[in-house]
Order: C-alpha cells, then structure tokens, then sequence
C-alpha cells in the first residue's frame, strides 16, 4: 500500500499521476473530498468494486455514486433535462449527490436495479479535481465508514493502521471534515430531499431518508 501526502490547496501532480495509476492497474484508493474521505475506484471494475463491498460491508443494494470532474462528465452518465441541469449548474461543484436517470455509459451494476439511476457528485477539492483530471474519467465511489463505525475516516495516519494492506492508496490531504454529501433526487417531477449533510438544502422540503 502507497501513502501519499498531498497538498490540499497545491497538489503535487508527480503524487497525483501515481496515484491515478494504481488505480488505472485496478487499485482502491482512498482520497479526501470537500465533505470526507472516500473509498474509490476505476469504473466499470467488478473485482475492485467487490474489494470495496467487504471493506466496508456493502450489500449487494448498496449504491456507489459516480464523482465526476464537471457538467460535461455528468452528462456523459446521466440523463439531464434544462430544470436539472440549472440547479447542478447551479450547486457543482460542491458537497451534494444527484441521484438521475442512468445512460448507457453505465455499468447495469452500478445503476439501482429498480430505477435505472445513479449517483452523481461534483466534489470542490483541488485533490479530487486533480486527480479526476489525471484520470480522465469518473471515479466509483463511497463515503469511507468502515464497519462498526458511526462517522467517516478523518485521520489518514489512523486510516494506515486500520486498512493496512485492504487498499492500494492512501492519499493523506489533510482533515477534510465528517459531515456526507446532502443527496437530491432528480428523477421526479420537483426535485426531492433523500439526505440533509454538508450541502445546504434549505430551497427543498424533505421528504426521504438517508439512503
């Protein structure tokens, strides 16, 4: 397992391209966000994505999000009509999960089974952003709660101890906060509260629970 320090405000793009690259071989990485850490990997790769269901104790039901660069890259994964776009125009990037229809692009295992969607993110972090550059393409992802757990990693040197050889890299940005994303459902008609986390929700009237 690798352990990268990187700065939060002028990541090292040396750093950046190794980490990148563990994860084009099929590599998790573990990586800071604008709300907490978060457990990632390439798309569309089943054997990482299993390592990652363990690792934190995932059902088969238990949705990953797309963490994507910017609008452009959503709309590569999702459908979006003119009212969705405004308000992900509108809140990207920042520390909100879109759940919209899928496209094709898809993997049919990433995509809920009943609805046909996906979770789609934006993150506001200079890491994530340059990371997701170097890439290329959207990461697979979930909040880093570890089993047992009742809030996120926030401690890199305690996330070394605790996953040891579980994940391929670690990239150590420094505190970046417990609070999740606040997840929006876009598929309806008006736009539906599914959690209240870091992003303000105050325009919206909740009506779900936390997925």
């Amino acid at each position: 397992m690798q352990f990268l320090a990187i700065h939060p405000d002028n990541p090292q793009m040396r750093l950046i391209g190794q980490a990148a690259a563990i994860v084009r071989m099929g590599g998790i990485i573990v990586y800071p966000t604008d709300s907490c850490y978060a457990l990632g990997c390439q798309i569309g790769d089943k054997g990482a994505m299993e390592r990652i269901r363990r690792i934190r104790g995932l059902t088969e039901s238990h949705d990953f999000s797309l963490v994507c660069r910017d609008l452009s890259d959503i709309s590569t994964y999702a459908k979006i009509g003119t009212t969705e776009f405004r308000l992900l125009k509108a809140l990207t990037p920042g520390p909100y999960t879109f759940i919209l229809p899928a496209t094709r692009d898809v993997p049919r295992r990433l995509q809920n089974p009943k609805r046909r969607t996906i979770g789609i993110r934006v993150p506001d972090h200079r890491t994530t952003q340059a990371l997701l550059e170097t890439l290329g393409e959207p990461l697979m992802s979930v909040t880093l709660l570890l089993p047992g757990d009742e809030a996120p990693l926030t401690d890199p040197q305690e996330m070394r101890t605790r996953l040891g050889r579980l994940v391929d890299v670690i990239v150590d940005g420094g505190f970046c906060g417990l609070e999740p994303t606040t997840v929006i459902d876009l598929v309806g008609e008006v736009p539906v509260l599914v959690r209240q986390g870091k992003g303000d929700a105050a325009f919206l009237e909740p009506v779900g629970q936390a997925r």
